[in-house]
């Protein structure tokens, strides 16, 4: 049977990759200021072991990077409008397919041939689709853009974000 990726099962992403997103976009109103990770696990009220793990993976990814020491903490690597959402979410998902494909039509008693189906069978084809429709979306939306529709719906929240991750 057809199968969808471990914690991305039915299109379900992980809590990390919010948190993640959230972080990424703390770190943008934070303008280059080293923000701790625990301070970004407090603003958020998450558990700081695992929220780590999230921070981990960006800058494994080269998204963040992290400053060791008492002013350390960690800082976006580039400007958010060249950090997409796609970035981050395959850095704490991984850049797996989501949807795998088993050849189900090259099976069982009527089947159309080993391999004969993959590239041609519908349902292939489709989820296919769906995935690179969802990768494009993703790609083509910044931690910049994420920020300007929040500033635009709640614009004092940057500011107030800014001046509690940076006041110790």
């Amino acid at each position: 049977m057809g199968s969808i990726r471990g914690s991305i099962g039915g299109m379900r992403m992980s809590q990390g990759v919010e948190w993640a997103l959230h972080c990424c976009l703390d770190l943008a109103w934070a303008e280059g200021a080293a923000v701790p990770g625990t301070r970004l696990a407090e603003l958020h009220e998450l558990p700081p072991a695992y929220l780590t793990k999230q921070l981990q993976a960006l800058t494994k990814a080269g998204i963040v990077r992290s400053t060791p020491g008492p002013r350390g903490g960690y800082r976006l690597t580039r400007d958010p409008a060249e950090v997409t959402v796609l970035e981050v979410v395959t850095a704490v998902e991984g850049g797996d397919e989501l949807f795998r494909c088993t050849d189900l039509l090259g099976q069982g008693p009527l089947q159309a041939g080993p391999r004969a189906a993959r590239g041609t069978c519908a349902i292939h084809l489709t989820m296919s689709r769906a995935e690179h429709a969802w990768r494009r979306e993703l790609a083509g939306t910044t931690i910049a853009d994420l920020s300007g529709t929040v500033a635009a719906t709640t614009p004092d929240a940057p500011g107030r974000v800014r001046e509690w991750l940076t006041s110790r």
